[in-house]
């Protein structure tokens, strides 16, 4: 689910204790100076006379904003904070009670839609129910090299449309060291399966709202608007490209890597669940497969009434409570797990949420479009150019980011030019920003497969440019063909 460069170069710093020496108080101390001057400078060149003070103040604080994004000059999510502040600080003496909505974003249908998810994920984990419907899963993937790599990424894409990503990678590539060691880091199976599985748990973040936070700003923004996507409508259209995306990148994988090995032994899975239910104790084993079962139904009930929601009226935020109270409740997450939570990633989200309103309801986004010349250029065109745009820069900064920035200028061009539904152009730009895998420090799942020593930097080049070239090129055409169906 959450997404961030700074969690992704952590992993990386613990390969290599330089790049951390590199990146002390002194470096971000400079960024942050610069990420200043840079909002100051991108006032100064834009800003038009006509400007307001609120218009002016929430300018620098998008072009502060990004450049802080791109720097890393302070956390993603401490730019969240600073976004919410700063612009209750600066309007809130003109428009004391507008400024409420800003600080609202904190306990906006989405935060609490995440939250949910959260404590689903948290559920899994605490009872091993990942794990545990991984060794049911697995072995019945035959033993052929090849659909073994694809059922592993099939399920890592679908495991991570309900849990982080990056925990998801971090399970699926421990529970196949057996594999990895055994062929060793030169094998072809072995390059294919630690490509294979982060690039299926980036893109299996796009087949539900709370599988990636780009995910969330979008349905935020639209909602802004007036439009609505429910869970299940955004799965009608998010669940069938990521799961194609996933097959197309599993026939590239083939084509780049042969394997000499053709067939695969799984023994090792039951062999582990042997050896966990001898090292169990009897009682402490029976306890945790209640758990198993109390999670199970518990994820059961709370995916049934997100998927109909349209129909029982029951709106996503509110189901998300079931999973909040009944995991707390039955002491399945207690306080410590709580406090455990990506509660970083809902301050990145609510401080985007609030930079986007912003920067439509003061007219910057409209602004912004008049400075080019949009009117003669392709709708068709401009959904590639938007989608390729988002690859790029989530490859720079966080996908959350991105979408942060890109979102609402882009509902503001649909909107101005009269070019058809915006949902369109938002679902584009959201799916496009789960292609960005280029860099090893691109996605925290790349950056847990790079820390296994076993690949290099320019590995991830080929599936990187893959995706970023075909994935905004599928997303288009699929959400252009069955949108007009859904809505």
């Amino acid at each position: 689910m959450p997404d961030s460069r700074r969690y992704a170069l952590k992993f990386l710093v613990k390969l290599n204790n330089k790049i951390y020496k590199r990146i002390n108080w002194q470096s971000r101390l400079t960024m942050f100076v610069v990420s200043l001057l840079i909002g100051f400078a991108g006032v100064y060149l834009l800003k038009d006379d006509s400007f307001t003070d609120p218009q002016t103040n929430v300018m620098f604080i998008l072009f502060f904003a990004i450049a802080l994004w791109v720097t890393e000059a302070i956390p993603p999510f401490a730019v969240g904070i600073l976004i919410v502040g700063y612009l209750v600080f600066s309007l809130g003496y003109q428009e004391a009670e507008d400024v409420k909505q800003y600080v609202d974003t904190w306990s906006d249908s989405v935060i609490w839609l995440f939250l949910g998810g959260f404590f689903l994920a948290e559920g899994m984990k605490k009872t091993k129910l990942d794990a545990a419907l991984l060794r049911i899963t697995v072995p019945k993937l035959g033993n052929q090299s090849k659909y073994i790599l694809l059922g592993l990424m099939m399920i890592t894409g679908i495991l991570s449309m309900l849990m982080s990503n990056t925990a998801t990678t971090a399970m699926m590539i421990a529970t196949i060291s057996p594999i990895l060691t055994q062929f060793g880091k030169s094998a072809p199976i072995t390059k294919s399966l630690l490509i294979g599985i982060p690039t299926a748990a980036a893109i299996g973040g796009m087949g539900t709202i709370i599988g990636s936070a780009p995910n969330a700003i979008a349905v935020g923004a639209l909602e802004g608007i007036g439009i609505s996507i429910s869970f299940i409508e955004w799965m009608l259209i998010g669940v069938p490209v990521s799961l194609l995306l996933i097959f197309i990148f599993w026939k590239a994988l083939l084509l780049k890597y042969t394997f000499k090995a053709k067939t695969l032994s799984l023994d090792f899975l039951s062999n582990e669940q042997t050896k966990i239910d001898d090292e169990d104790d009897h009682g402490e084993a029976q306890h945790q497969k209640k758990q198993q079962r109390i999670m199970l139904v518990i994820l059961g009930i709370t995916l049934f009434f997100w998927l109909s929601s349209q129909w029982t009226g029951i709106p996503v935020a509110m189901v998300s409570g079931i999973p909040i109270v009944g995991l707390t409740m039955l002491g399945i997450v207690d306080s410590d797990e709580v406090r455990q939570l990506p509660w970083d990633t809902l301050m990145l989200v609510a401080g985007g949420l609030a930079l986007g309103l912003a920067v439509q309801q003061y007219g910057l986004a409209d602004y912004f479009i008049s400075l080019v010349a949009f009117e003669n250029i392709n709708i068709y065109v401009m959904y590639l150019v938007f989608g390729l745009i988002t690859v790029i820069l989530s490859n720079i900064m966080s996908n959350t980011a991105t979408a942060t920035i890109m979102i609402p200028i882009s509902i503001s061009l649909v909107q101005l030019n009269q070019l058809g539904r915006p949902s369109v152009m938002v679902f584009i730009i959201a799916l496009s920003a789960s292609c960005a895998l280029l860099l090893p420090v691109s996605t925290p799942p790349n950056a847990i497969s790079f820390s296994t020593g076993m690949l290099e930097q320019k590995e991830f080049r080929y599936g990187g440019v893959l995706l970023g070239i075909l994935g905004p090129i599928l997303v288009i055409l699929f959400v252009l063909l069955t949108a007009p169906l859904i809505y």
